[in-house]
């Protein structure tokens, strides 16, 4: 794996993850993982920026970790770890706090977004950005692999990581985020104009990975749709679009095919074959899933060797660090 470039991606272990969630990350992490030499975190420090039952929040990362798996995450490609188990992550958190522009962190929209929404804002909140830096600078990533909303965490990421190269000699490795056009921004059901989110408790808003199939069926023909009949891929129609962005991320096929196969069909058509490549994606992973949480001394194995390998590398990245402050 050493060879490869190497990616850093993460996702909070917050439960109930949804077909955005999957579209947007473990999927493409499947399909290219032998690309990369890979690190996938299960981000649970970044899970308490807001209240976390701790009972729920254990269970959420053992849960999240199944579900890497289940996916088809092979262990030979990747390295599956739970953050709070390197500490390296605050420690260098903590060094980019104290190297982060207070004006970076103020501008930051996803942290403008959050505190509105909370009657408290603890701190962590606003430091959010700074422990994703370290998380990502820590492996010398090159590529983090996110969705279009985190674009603005990855550009403050390359700004701290540039910065802090000028201020103190090269240390670290500047990354680039990859976007793909793909299902990277999947929508809610009932409001195509809305990003799908663990969040929103709606009906037919999202679709659960680990959801009863049944329901999912009927969630996906409930989905709203658009005034006009024609099925083709067009921003200006959101409710198609998005119904078509999770068919060519799930079949793979190009716009050109997926529009001669829809064409001078109805709506039912489209809403039903989506439906049915979403259901052939969750059964076996479904099943993956219960096979693995049925053991879950062997799902602690996986991550105690994963956090072992992750430190080995995040522990010479923070030794550089330190050594170029002069700390050690």
């Amino acid at each position: 794996m050493g060879s490869l470039p190497r990616v850093f991606s993460g996702i909070q272990p917050s439960g109930n993850l949804h077909l955005g969630n999957y579209l947007g990350a473990i999927h493409t992490w499947v399909q290219e993982q032998n690309q990369y030499d890979n690190f996938f975190c299960i981000v649970d420090l970044h899970a308490i920026t807001v209240p976390q039952d701790p009972a729920e929040l254990r269970k959420n990362v053992r849960d999240l970790a199944a579900l890497y798996l289940a996916a088809g995450i092979s262990l030979e490609h990747a390295t599956i770890f739970v953050q709070s188990h390197v500490p390296a992550h605050v420690e260098l958190g903590w060094i980019l706090n104290c190297q982060t522009p207070l004006g970076w962190l103020n501008r930051m929209t996803q942290f403008k977004d959050k505190s509105q929404k909370q009657e408290t804002v603890a701190a962590g909140l606003m430091n959010y950005p700074t422990l994703m830096a370290a998380d990502i600078l820590l492996y010398d990533t090159q590529v983090v692999p996110v969705g279009d909303d985190q674009r603005q965490h990855i550009e403050l990421t390359r700004d701290i990581a540039e910065r802090f190269n000028h201020l103190y000699g090269e240390t670290f490795v500047i990354p680039e985020a990859l976007i793909r056009p793909v299902a990277a921004r999947v929508m809610g059901l009932d409001d195509p104009t809305q990003k799908m989110s663990k969040s929103n408790k709606a009906a037919n808003h999202s679709i659960p990975l680990l959801g009863d199939l049944k329901a999912t069926r009927k969630a996906m023909m409930r989905a709203v749709t658009d005034s006009g009949s024609e099925i083709k891929f067009d921003e200006t129609r959101p409710g198609v679009n998005n119904l078509l962005g999770i068919y060519q991320a799930l079949t793979g096929k190009d716009k050109a095919t997926i529009e001669a196969e829809f064409e001078g069909q109805g709506y039912g058509k489209l809403k039903g074959a989506v439906a049915d490549v979403v259901i052939a994606t969750l059964e076996p992973l479904q099943q993956r899933y219960n096979q693995l949480t049925a053991d879950p001394a062997e799902l602690d194995g996986i991550l105690k060797r994963g956090a072992e390998r992750a430190a080995e590398v995040a522990n010479a990245t923070l030794l550089r660090a330190y050594q170029q402050l002069g700390l050690r």
